[in-house]
């Protein structure tokens, strides 16, 4: 049987955590969770595990926001699939965000995560797309 694909997911807020993490379950994917993005940088760093995409929140403890995060996580792999959570900065995506990106407006779906998820691993994955421009 294939591993599950494994989602870093950087939540600084504990039910929100548990909501990501049961639809994530839920869509057939393993992850792990960090509160702030420090840490989440290091675990990628890390190589021990091999993540296929990050979920971060915008605002997290700490001195890094989540718009910072996906650029640092970019720069360790400029394809890495990233989806945004926010429930007061979606405005700032097209200034702030990553290219090829997926923002999700809190309150969202558990199923807009599992799609937003799939459909950037899908964009990735796929052996055409570097094609592409």
């Amino acid at each position: 049987m294939d591993e599950l694909p494994i989602v870093l997911v950087v939540e600084d807020e504990s039910l929100l955590q548990e909501l990501v993490k049961g639809a994530l379950r839920h869509g057939g994917f393993d992850m792990t969770c960090s509160p702030n993005a420090a840490e989440a940088v290091e675990l990628l760093k890390s190589g021990a595990v091999r993540y296929r995409a990050l979920v971060t929140d915008i605002n997290l403890q700490g001195p890094s926001n989540g718009w910072e995060l996906a650029r640092e996580v970019r720069e360790i792999d400029p394809s890495f699939p990233v989806v945004y959570l926010t429930g007061v900065a979606a405005e700032e995506w097209v200034s702030q965000g990553v290219p090829n990106s997926v923002l999700l407006e809190k309150p969202f779906a558990p199923a807009q995560l599992v799609t937003a998820v799939s459909q950037l691993l899908n964009i990735t994955d796929s052996p055409s797309i570097s094609s592409l421009d």
